[in-house]
């Protein structure tokens, strides 16, 4: 066993850096090293720093083959957080000091890559030590990332099955919310489907069937084509040019379908970005409004809704303040949230979140829900959803809305409404969906965005 790092000097925040060593894959490594940082300590999101555009600078210094290494690296290290901890602490005498941030992250990057991608550990383990020697507070630690890794690549095959069987891949606080609302064995499902690459879904104008065999993939039940595995860019893909389809999870998919014959009639698709629900309006007759209140997410699904060809009145607004110059016969508020139901395809969520968080978005959506209720017509529906896995952000929301509100009533979601949706629909009428729902032959072709979704009419 390998004793730990004994100093104070080695946290990861405003510290000198060595110059990096002109070492092939080191400089993906020290990205990957630093973006780990920036979402387990600063509750950076990583979407936004892996941005080919706007995204962390050393990120984009980077070639688009070393990008994808970086993506990959993070997606695992943040997926299996938990594990690759137990597994760095079975090959120490004593913890790492609380402070050895540095030292830690060098260490799930390298084991993220040993443990669940296809890298040799001989390469990952040599670029690890090169990174503690080329970073002035891990250089004395360089013999010990040596050892901890070499002795987790000998122990891993017998190591690595019983740590993801004993381990659970999430904050302590997220799992005992889960348990509360779903139960041991459904949060166990949950969890385990939070380990497994989620599938890729598409929305598509017309012809599912012959879509989903164009692109390699299956129709589901709800009518959403899935692809278990891409292996090019979405913009390469058949008929993405052309505008036929775009990508969208199966649950995003139902919030709209929720909404019923909106043929003709004025609706409204509030906190819109990037488009999905507004083009699922739009193709269904909808004279749609789609509010926005960032400018730059206007712009976002303004080009998207172009490749689309499809067309919808644009708004950026405050629902605090905007005021249409007539109310509207429907009204879709997929509301920002916690995204913990995301958590399959995003997973620094839940290093990103905390429960302090979740109460101030569901303060937050309240809030929202009662300015859109006051834009609709008499007898019009709302249709209130989230990709939120937390009742405190739906059900509890809603009851709240429902007793404040004596002029909203719930109409209950039907079970046979939408093919495939009956083990979702709860016994109060709500849309409930997990990612350990709809289960399929593979556990990649398996699961669904959690989503929460209510349907209420005014009196």
């Amino acid at each position: 066993m390998t004793g730990p790092a004994r100093s104070s000097r080695n946290s990861s925040s405003k510290q000198p850096e060595a110059p990096v060593r002109s070492v092939p894959g080191l400089a993906a490594r020290l990205a990957a090293t630093r973006l780990l940082a920036a979402v387990v300590e600063a509750k950076t999101p990583l979407d936004g720093m892996t941005d080919a555009q706007h995204g962390h600078p050393q990120y984009r210094a980077l070639d688009e083959r070393d990008r994808g290494l970086v993506r990959a690296i993070l997606v695992s290290a943040l997926r299996h957080r938990n594990t690759i901890a137990a597994m760095i602490s079975e090959r120490l005498d004593r913890p790492l000091p609380g402070n050895a941030h540095t030292l830690s992250h060098i260490l799930h990057v390298a084991l993220a890559q040993m443990m669940f991608l296809d890298v040799p550990d001989s390469a990952a383990v040599d670029l690890a030590v090169e990174q503690a020697k080329a970073d002035p507070r891990t250089q004395r630690f360089a013999s010990l990332v040596n050892a901890v890794l070499r002795g987790a690549g000998r122990a891993k095959d017998e190591a690595l099955p019983r740590l993801l069987a004993s381990t659970r891949d999430a904050p302590d606080w997220f799992v005992r919310r889960m348990e509360k609302a779903y139960g041991a064995e459904a949060t166990a499902g949950i969890l385990a489907a939070h380990r497994v690459e989620s599938p890729v879904d598409f929305t598509v104008k017309a012809d599912p069937a012959g879509w989903a065999e164009r692109l390699g993939g299956i129709v589901l039940q709800t009518g959403s084509v899935r692809i278990g595995k891409l292996d090019r860019a979405v913009s390469d893909l058949p008929g993405y040019a052309e505008g036929e389809w775009w990508v969208q999870d199966a649950a995003a998919a139902l919030p709209a379908r929720l909404m019923g014959d909106v043929a003709g009639k004025r609706v409204a698709d509030l906190c819109a970005a990037p488009g999905g629900k507004t083009a699922q309006l739009v193709l269904a007759g909808a004279r749609v409004t789609a509010v926005e209140i960032s400018a730059n997410r206007l712009k976002r699904l303004t080009v998207n809704l172009a490749r689309l060809k499809l067309e919808a009145e644009l708004v950026t607004a405050d629902l605090a303040t905007y005021q249409p110059a007539e109310l509207f016969d429907a009204i879709l508020l997929d509301a920002p949230c916690s995204s913990t139901g995301t958590v399959r395809r995003h997973p620094d969520v839940l290093w990103t979140k905390t429960e302090a968080d979740i109460a101030k978005l569901a303060q937050v959506q309240r809030t929202l829900l009662g300015h859109a209720a006051r834009l609709l017509k008499p007898g019009g529906t709302i249709v209130f959803s989230n990709c939120s896995l937390d009742p405190l952000e739906g059900e509890d929301l809603v009851g709240a809305f429902l007793s404040e509100t004596p002029d909203f009533e719930i109409d209950p979601i039907r079970a046979d409404e939408i093919p495939g949706i009956a083990e979702f629909v709860t016994a109060e009428g709500f849309l409930r969906t997990t990612p350990a729902g709809l289960r399929m032959e593979t556990p990649h072709l398996s699961g669904l965005d959690g989503f929460f979704a209510a349907r209420l009419r005014k009196a």
